[in-house]
């Protein structure tokens, strides 16, 4: 029982998924393998022509190889939950559940197991909405890897049906990226209706994954951009009686949850491509976190509090002058000293309070060890009892 426990504890709807669209993929992908090394060990390995080496994949195999290939490396994306992967995987899959049903016309026990899959797919769409540049990078190689791979076997298999004759892998190397791009010079001319409609897929798919590519990449790039400018100007009308906090640090993200959970509005500054573990709703503005004019796009001059957490003193400090040329009267000013040799400097600067961590926990450490009972009061006492200094 308690193994069953902790294999369901480490088991996520996404790991889930993958194993069902993975297994899709294997089964789609084992048949054809299965005939081609039965294939090679009956001929030994004496093929004079590709058609001959190809044999074992009929015209309608082909795209069923790919597909169940294509299948088990959109698993890898579905792990993590990856919007991209889940779409190209669902896609896929309704393809191959319609060509069973409609072309075919001989539904099998995969088809219904490709049906259950895409159930399960739907059913949890809203939990795969992780966008990233990597993702997309991935999706757009996998992608156009598979058509190369699905045009030259095909090209390979069907060569004597084109003029001239592809029978060698450069020339369907150069056949299937022509046909891809669309850009058709016309040497090598399809002459039969298998070798046309095998031209027509390959068509068709490039210009599908090569727009799905592009967007898959320039997609998150651009969405986030607009996103932080738009978020910008429209969080800019409502940034008032709220916290800035500088930095984004474990300590400022410990800082930022606290105070929404409170029902705060917080402002996070940091330096552009800062990494942290803000949730994608924060407030965020990038840009250089000691100018004045950064802490007035996050509205220092309507903020209750201006707390500078960055790791370097030097840093707090020149926020906390920056902070005085555009706070408002009512603005209050923290500013972290992380080494305590650096404490009258800092305070040289007068922001409103001063927080040595180092200072406040050996404050708390000596009380308790003298029998000093630790309460809000004494917390209240020690963090607001003097205007320069907190511990």
């Amino acid at each position: 029982m308690t193994l069953k426990e902790d294999i369901k504890a480490r088991l996520s709807f996404a790991h889930v998924v993958a194993l069902l669209v993975a297994i899709n993929g294997f089964l789609l992908f084992l048949p054809v393998l299965q005939r081609g090394v039965a294939h090679s060990n009956a001929a030994l390995g004496t093929f004079d022509t590709w058609k001959e080496a190809l044999s074992f994949l009929a015209l309608l195999e082909i795209p069923g190889f790919v597909v169940g290939l294509v299948l088990l490396l959109m698993s890898i994306g579905l792990v993590i939950k990856s919007r991209i992967s889940w779409f190209f995987a669902l896609l896929l899959l309704v393809s191959t559940v319609c060509v069973d049903v409609f072309i075919v016309k001989k539904p099998t026990w995969i088809t219904v197991y490709s049906l259950f899959t895409i159930a399960v797919q739907v059913y949890y769409w809203r939990r795969f909405d992780h966008y990233s540049l990597a993702t997309g990078s991935f999706f757009a190689v996998v992608s156009v890897a598979s058509l190369i791979v699905y045009s030259m076997l095909g090209t390979l298999y069907m060569g004597d049906q084109f003029a001239p004759q592809v029978s060698d892998l450069p020339t369907a190397f150069y056949f299937a990226i022509v046909v891809m791009s669309t850009v058709g010079f016309g040497d090598i001319v399809p002459h039969t209706t298998d070798a046309r409609m095998f031209t027509l897929t390959v068509i068709i798919l490039g210009i599908t994954i090569f727009a799905i590519s592009v967007a898959s990449i320039a997609g998150p790039l651009i969405s986030n951009n607009i996103q932080r400018i738009v978020k910008g100007r429209i969080t800019h009308m409502a940034r008032k009686n709220h916290y800035i906090l500088v930095g984004a640090n474990s300590l400022a993200q410990n800082v930022y949850k606290s105070l929404t959970d409170r029902g705060e509005h917080v402002t996070v500054v940091c330096a552009p491509g800062t990494q942290h573990d803000l949730p994608d709703k924060a407030d965020i503005i990038e840009g250089d976190t000691s100018a004045a004019s950064t802490l007035r796009l996050a509205g220092a001059g309507e903020a209750k509090y201006i707390v500078t957490l960055c790791d370097s003193d030097a840093e707090n400090v020149f926020v906390v002058l920056a902070a005085k040329e555009v706070a408002g009267d009512n603005t209050q000013t923290i500013a972290l000293v992380n080494e305590s040799q650096n404490m009258n400097k800092v305070k040289r600067v007068n922001p409103t309070m001063v927080l040595s961590l180092p200072q406040l926990a050996s404050e708390l450490l000596v009380r308790t060890l003298q029998g000093d009972t630790i309460n809000n009061d004494l917390i209240t006492e020690m963090f607001f009892g003097k205007r320069t200094s907190l511990g």
